[in-house]
């Protein structure tokens, strides 16, 4: 009861600061420091009812009783009204206890005074108006037993239990009930949104699916069912048109060759058919309209060979005939020359299929020359299968301004995301984009770290020499380290994996007083690299810089924490031996500052990246030895720069990781002018060769971060327009 009540008031506190109601946060703190429920804390109660007793204020002990009654003991029922009586009695005759046993017998005498009025008709207090005029009352058997420690504990803990008993049983303040009942809430929820995403997930890639096999039908399957329907309207208009006097042998002589006969065959050939079945020939099987003149020229053609005509009205209907037999004729062999393809091919094995599929689709390469379906992906050059499959691609438009910074927390449940204009969105992936807290912070902010453990905390490096930390479910700030007024601006910082510990880099205000926007000096900035301890939040020690303190870019620790790599402004990486707390070695790494640095998969390695454009990778058994370097193009490296309108630019000099690694280390994941680019790692003098482009970014990426979880992974690629895009990908084992 007591927590819920403390996380009811932190709920209403957050509220009156969130809108600004300082005076209504002032009066609530006092009400809270005076109230007498105590916050429903049985033992707070019980600790005031004892500072009364002991401080001989019977005035004090008697009102807050009095409110105790009126306030909880009167919403009892009736049954109950027997033990508030016995816990009374008992609490006046603890008080009285208490004085004699001080030695103050004045309060003893003044209890009785005050109370002569209100005690004397009660049996119970009959026997004690003679306790003040006993020398020895701890020794009379009446009183004795109130003199021992048993009595005081136990009476103590049987009001302890009934008031406990009493709030747990109050239904208006049943607090714990509705906490509980919420969380059961949320918990069906969260499983109701992953039963959605798995449906929907299911949906996309059933439709994926559709989408891939769906393929154009040739043109003999999509005649196949006009050529039964036109089969079919013929038998029926020969059933309805035959007569009894023309025999079914007849009809069915005349039927069924037709589709095996010559086109140019003349229609006297045909033995014992009468004119009216000839002229049942001239009907065009294939067309579905018969013309009004056509009917009315077959109804004479049967009359006047039933009453035997002249031979030139016979000779006429059977040119006629003739020249609509043979187009009939023709298009029945073409129809069934297209069957005969069709049902003479055995059933194909899986391969043929993907051959048939294959040249059903619009062909990317023109042959002339036939090949077998069957080994026709053998004959052409061999394809290597990419490394990785796009599977979607979402985008989280929250922000307004550029990104600075955008990273993943250990647990990959949750992303922080910083921009240029000091606005920190904290928002969640999975099942559904969401977003979770919004930190808007008035000095500006330059850096972020999701610390190890616990991983709900952020670390937030501002412009004005503050490092807070911000606990991201409870929506608030933890503590507030100052850092280095010479030193204000926080640049990086680095948690370690043990999580008892974070990396601080503090630089002096840049020399040439234009901002993040402007071109850098060549000359250096001072600054510092500092190791603070998380959970005593004081600073443990300061590390040497040599040979000068100069502004530490980039930091990064090993798996373990043992080692720490530093990208400096002087362009020197530094390594430092985190048992001992010094630097293990240096060296010249770049042309320029140091932008980015990170361990490699194996930790032999270090790759850096740099205000020369240059992709390294370092070994550091090797002071100072290149395994491999690469050229990279400037959008990959910074400064970035978003063209707008009448010549306008916006430059922003890189500030977040540049490059980051998929969980087995064979790939890097890049910057780009239109989104993420993916690299396999190579060896040799090529480090670098490209497999993917992710793409969907209509302004320069600025920075990366890969969420790697056993084969899919999520790539996060944020650009200067604000947009984040999360891209899945799946990864396919060789």
């Amino acid at each position: 009861m007591g927590s819920a009540v403390e996380r009811t008031d932190e709920h209403v506190r957050e509220y009156l600061i969130y809108r600004g109601f300082t005076n209504t946060l002032k009066h609530l703190d006092n009400d809270i420091k005076a109230d007498k429920e105590k916050g429903f804390r049985v033992d707070k109660i019980i600790d005031q009812l004892q500072q009364f007793v002991q401080s001989f204020d019977l005035a004090g002990l008697k009102e807050y009783w009095l409110y105790l009654d009126k306030r909880l003991f009167s919403r009892l029922e009736d049954v109950y009204r027997s033990t508030v009586n016995k816990l009374r009695i008992s609490l006046y005759r603890y008080y009285i206890i208490n004085t004699v046993q001080k030695g103050n017998l004045e309060k003893t005498q003044e209890f009785f005074q005050k109370q002569a009025s209100e005690l004397q008709g009660q049996a119970e207090w009959r026997d004690w108006f003679i306790l003040p005029f006993i020398s020895s009352p701890e020794q009379n058997s009446a009183f004795c037993q109130y003199f021992s420690r048993q009595w005081s504990d136990t009476f103590l803990v049987s009001l302890h239990n009934f008031l406990s008993v009493l709030f747990q049983c109050m239904h208006i303040l049943d607090f714990d009930a509705e906490v509980q009942k919420m969380t059961c809430l949320m918990e069906e929820n969260e499983q109701l949104r992953q039963l959605l995403f798995a449906l929907q997930t299911e949906s996309r890639d059933q439709r994926d699916r559709d989408e891939m096999i769906h393929h154009k039908l040739p043109t003999y399957v999509q005649n196949m069912d006009r050529l039964g329907d036109t089969e079919l309207d013929l038998v029926t208009s020969q059933r309805a048109v035959s007569t009894a006097t023309t025999p079914t042998r007849n009809f069915f002589s005349t039927f069924l060759p037709q589709g095996r006969r010559a086109p140019g065959k003349p229609m006297q050939a045909i033995s014992g058919s009468s004119p009216s079945q000839a002229a049942m020939g001239r009907k065009d099987p294939l067309s579905n309209q018969v013309k009004a003149g056509q009917v009315k020229e077959v109804k004479p053609a049967s009359t006047q060979s039933s009453t035997s005509e002249p031979v030139s009205s016979q000779s006429q209907l059977s040119t006629n005939q003739s020249g609509n037999q043979n187009s009939r004729h023709k298009r029945i062999q073409d129809h069934e020359k297209e069957r005969k393809e069709l049902f003479s091919k055995p059933p194909p094995q899986t391969s043929e299929k993907k051959g048939e599929l294959g040249e059903v689709e619009p062909p990317i390469e023109s042959s002339s020359e036939p090949t077998d379906s069957s080994n026709s992906r053998s004959c052409g050059p061999s394809q290597e299968e990419p490394p990785f499959i796009k599977l979607s691609q979402e985008e989280y438009g929250e922000h307004h301004s550029s990104i600075m910074h955008c990273r993943v927390d250990c647990s990959g449940r949750r992303v922080a995301s910083l921009d240029v204009d000091g606005v920190i969105k904290v928002w969640s992936f999975n099942p559904i984009m969401q977003t979770k807290a919004t930190i808007m912070s008035k000095s500006p902010l330059m850096s972020l770290e999701w610390a190890t453990k616990p991983d709900r905390l952020l670390l937030l490096g501002s412009g004005v020499g503050t490092v807070r930390l911000y606990d991201t479910e409870a929506k608030k700030n933890l503590y507030e380290m100052n850092i280095d007024e010479a030193h204000p601006r926080i640049l990086s910082l680095a948690c370690s994996p043990s999580g008892s510990s974070f990396v601080c880099s503090a630089a002096a205000h840049s020399r040439s007083g234009s901002g993040e926007s402007a071109p850098r000096l060549p000359i250096t900035v001072s600054g510092q690299l500092l190791l603070w301890d998380t959970k005593t939040v004081k600073q443990q020690l300061q590390f040497s810089l040599e040979p000068e303190p100069v502004a530490i870019n980039c930091t990064a620790f090993n798996h373990n924490g043992n080692l720490l790599v530093t990208g400096a402004a002087d362009g020197v990486i530094r390594l430092f031996d985190m048992q001992r707390y010094e630097s293990a070695m240096s060296w010249r790494a770049h042309d320029g500052e140091v932008y980015s640095v990170e361990f490699s998969y194996d930790e032999n390695t270090v790759f850096s990246i740099g205000e020369d454009a240059k992709f390294i990778q370092w070994n550091i058994h090797r002071c100072g030895v290149k395994q491999s370097e690469q050229i990279l193009p400037q959008d990959a490296t910074g400064p970035f720069v978003l063209s707008g309108y009448s010549g306008y630019k916006q430059v922003q000099v890189p500030r977040g990781r540049l490059f980051t690694f998929d969980s087995e280390g064979q790939h890097v994941l890049t910057c780009s002018s239109s989104g993420g680019l993916i690299y396999r790692l190579a060896s040799g003098e090529s480090a670098l060769e490209r497999v993917l482009s992710l793409g969907g970014h209509k302004a320069p990426v600025v920075t990366v971060d890969w969420c790697s979880a056993v084969d899919c992974g999520t790539c996060l690629t944020a650009s200067m327009d604000g947009k984040i895009k999360l891209s899945t990908l799946l990864a396919q084992k060789s």
